[in-house]
């Protein structure tokens, strides 16, 4: 297993219950508030944020039923606009006028909405594949959910009865998270994962299990998704300064192609002087697994449009 890294777990307080995260750098300093991607946690920015600059804060976050913040109650569904409101809720906890943003995944589609339902609100944006929401086929919406309404009741009810989940060695945990992402996460890198992300067990000792909320395999914005239109819409409103990745060795690449993506950088590009947009080789998780491919453009990018602004 690996050592914790030189961080300060911060407990945050927010209407649904509470936000744990990693406080990286100065307290003295307004954090870049980085979001992780969809059933990973703070963890995946453990190698990517010691390669950026040491006299900027971070402000790694666990979502709902990630990591080691709280679930959402019972019978309430996990939703990406849920978490916009999370945003505004931490600006507010905080009493900062902006934020600075970083995401992965999910956590830049959160982002990404945010960013465009409150411009005004944030000074930076970094995302790092994909870039904007999920993209719902009309004539799949009904049987997608048609299958996850009743996926999520299941796990909605063993949540309830408080059963203790199925347990692996930690080695086999190590494999079905680099499996179930395709392995897009390396074996190498999963252990940054799963030190948020598993217990061990009380009934088979050395053994372990997933943490996570299972109901958030279900989540319902993949279910229902956003129309082209409505993305390209909100890209318009993306008037910060903006830097996005776009891995060529994603699933959501081979799903929508290049084109779309080309033009969403095209929407942005010419309404926006201060963004920029890179295609890039790489996995889904390259700022965990090969963080030094992303970390120097990410550097210049804050070097360049990072202000130093007071924690409150």
């Amino acid at each position: 297993m690996i050592e914790s890294p030189q961080t300060e777990e911060v407990r945050i307080p927010v209407p649904c219950g509470t936000i744990a995260a990693k406080w990286w750098g100065p307290k003295d300093v307004r954090p870049i508030v980085s979001v992780h991607g969809w059933q990973d946690n703070s963890g995946t920015f453990d190698r990517l944020i010691p390669l950026l600059p040491d006299h900027m804060s971070f402000l790694a976050i666990d979502l709902p039923g990630h990591g080691m913040s709280s679930r959402y109650p019972a019978g309430i569904a996990y939703h990406t606009v849920d978490n916009v409101h999370l945003l505004e809720s931490i600006r507010q906890r905080y009493n900062w006028d902006q934020m600075s943003l970083l995401g992965h995944s999910r956590g830049a589609v959160i982002n990404y909405a945010y960013s465009a339902f409150f411009p005004d609100k944030v000074n930076l944006n970094v995302a790092i594949d994909p870039i904007k929401p999920f993209i719902g086929h009309p004539a799949e919406v009904a049987t997608r959910m048609a299958k996850r309404i009743p996926k999520f009741l299941e796990a909605d009810a063993y949540n309830a009865q408080s059963t203790e989940p199925p347990s692996h060695t930690y080695e086999a945990l190590i494999d079905h998270l680099h499996i179930g992402t395709g392995k897009s996460v390396s074996k190498e890198a999963a252990p940054y994962l799963l030190k948020r992300n598993m217990a061990e067990s009380k009934l088979h000792p050395g053994k372990y299990y997933f943490t996570r909320d299972n109901r958030l395999k279900y989540l319902f914005q993949v279910g229902l998704g956003w129309s082209p239109e409505v993305c390209l819409e909100l890209a318009k409103r993306l008037t910060m300064p903006h830097l996005c990745f776009k891995m060529n060795r994603s699933d959501d690449w081979i799903y929508y192609g290049e084109e779309f993506y080309r033009e969403y950088f095209k929407v942005v590009g010419s309404r926006n002087a201060d963004f920029e947009g890179h295609f890039m080789d790489g996995s889904h998780h390259v700022h965990l697994c090969e963080p030094e491919k992303v970390a120097p453009m990410i550097g210049r990018f804050l070097d360049k449009h990072w202000k130093k602004l007071p924690t409150l």
